[in-house]
C-alpha cells in the first residue's frame, strides 16, 4: 500500500521513513494507519480514511472541522483531526490523530499506573458535561453565538445544513425537521399524510417545546458544541496519539453547534448509555428549565 504525495506534503512527513497500511473498518470508506519516523527518531502513528467522490470530500470537511470544534473544548474526548482535502489519485482524504482503541485492553497495573501518571481525570459523563456547559464561539461576522456550523456536517451519509440561526427552534426546524422532509421527498415518495405531520410538528410542537420565550424562563438556550452521532457504536475507550493514557473517547462526529439536549434524542434512542451516567451528567449540566417538558424535548430530538 503506497501514501499518495500530496498526503506526505500535506503532514511534512518523509517518505523514506514513512509506511501506510489497511486499518480498521469503515462502512463508507477505506481505512489505514499511517506510521513514520520522525527527525527525532520518535515513531508518529495517524490515521487516515479515504474515498472517492465530491460526497466523501464534503463528509469528511465536516468530520475535520467536526472532531476539532470538540478537541478544542475537550482535547482528550476524542483526536484531533490534522488535513482533509484531495488528493493526486482524486480521493478525498482525512487524517487525524491516531485513537489506539487496543490500549484499552492495558493491564490493570499498568492502566493504574498510566490514570494515575496522565489521564486527564475526566470520565465520559463528565467531559460530555464540560462540551456541553461552553459556550460556542462567536461565527465570523456575528455579534454573539449563534446555532448552526461553519459547514455541512454528514451524518452518516446524509448531508446536514448548517446555515445559521439565532433562534435554536427556527435552526432545528428549518435545518432538520423541514431539510430532512425535503431529502426524503426528493429520493423516494412521501405521502401528503407524512409531510402533513411533520409540518404540524414545526409549526405547533417545536415553538411550544424550543421556543426561546419558553425556554429557561425566557431566556433560551446557549449554543454548544454536538457531537451529532452519539450513540455506542461512536464511543470507546483508547489512547489518542499514541501517548497519555486509556481515556473514554468518543469519534465519528456529525456536530453543530446546539442545544445540549439534542445530544441525548441518538444518545436515548439507540442506548448504550446507562441511568448512572445521565444522573452523573445533569449533575454537571443540568436539564433545561421548564424541566418537566424534558422527556417531551429528548422525544422530539429522537
Amino acid at each position: 500500500m503506497k501514501l499518495d504525495p500530496s498526503i506526505l506534503r500535506t503532514l511534512s512527513l518523509d517518505p523514506a521513513t514513512t509506511t501506510v497500511s489497511t486499518h480498521g473498518s469503515s462502512g463508507f470508506n477505506s481505512t489505514a494507519k499511517i506510521t513514520t519516523i520522525l527527525p527525532s527518531k520518535i515513531i508518529k502513528h495517524y490515521f487516515m480514511k479515504s474515498a472517492p467522490g465530491p460526497a466523501a470530500e464534503e463528509m469528511f470537511r465536516g468530520e475535520h472541522a467536526s472532531l476539532n470544534a470538540i478537541h478544542d473544548v475537550v482535547p482528550s474526548l476524542c483526536p484531533a483531526s490534522l488535513a482533509t482535502g484531495v488528493s493526486e489519485d482524486g480521493n478525498a482524504f482525512l487524517v487525524t490523530d491516531f485513537l489506539n482503541m487496543s490500549s484499552s485492553s492495558l493491564s490493570s497495573s499498568a492502566a493504574a499506573e498510566s490514570h494515575k501518571q496522565q489521564h486527564s481525570g475526566m470520565n465520559l459523563a463528565t467531559k460530555l458535561a464540560t462540551l456541553h456547559t461552553t459556550p460556542a464561539p462567536i461565527p465570523q461576522g456575528y455579534s454573539k453565538p449563534q446555532f448552526g456550523f461553519p459547514v455541512t456536517t454528514c451524518c452518516g451519509s446524509t448531508p446536514q445544513s448548517n446555515g445559521y440561526k439565532s433562534s435554536w427552534a427556527d435552526f432545528y426546524a428549518e435545518n432538520r425537521l423541514l431539510a430532512i422532509l425535503s431529502q426524503c421527498e426528493a429520493s423516494q415518495n412521501v405521502d401528503s399524510e407524512f409531510r402533513s405531520l411533520v409540518t404540524k410538528t414545526v409549526q405547533k410542537v417545536v415553538p411550544k417545546l424550543l421556543g426561546d420565550e419558553h425556554l429557561n424562563g425566557g431566556k433560551g438556550v446557549m449554543p454548544v458544541v454536538i457531537h451529532g452521532d452519539l450513540w455506542s457504536g461512536n464511543k470507546g475507550k483508547g489512547v489518542i496519539g499514541g501517548e497519555g493514557a486509556v481515556e473514554e473517547v468518543v469519534f465519528d462526529p456529525s456536530a453543530v453547534w446546539g442545544h445540549s439536549e439534542y445530544e441525548l434524542g441518538i444518545m436515548n434512542m439507540f442506548g448504550g448509555f446507562s441511568k448512572s451516567f445521565f444522573t452523573e451528567y445533569h449533575a454537571k449540566c443540568p436539564k433545561t428549565d421548564p424541566v418537566d417538558e424534558y422527556p417531551d424535548r429528548v422525544k422530539l430530538y429522537e
